[in-house]
């Protein structure tokens, strides 16, 4: 399967410049494994607090 990199980016909504933009894959197993969720988790003001944890994520949803 190819990467659909630049149509990912397109629905991205980090505003982090990194290296796994687009490569979702890449960016969701980089998160699990500092067990963090991606930015395409939160809403635009959650995603720029850069606070990735889960923590953060049901405080914002409860």
């Amino acid at each position: 399967m190819d990467c659909k990199k630049e149509q990912n980016k397109k629905n991205c909504n980090c505003s982090y410049d990194c290296n796994k933009k687009g490569i979702c894959c890449e960016c969701i197993a980089y998160h699990r494994a500092r067990k963090e969720l991606s930015a395409c988790y939160f809403d635009e003001e959650g995603e720029k607090s850069y606070d990735r944890s889960i923590k953060h994520f049901i405080e914002l949803n409860s």
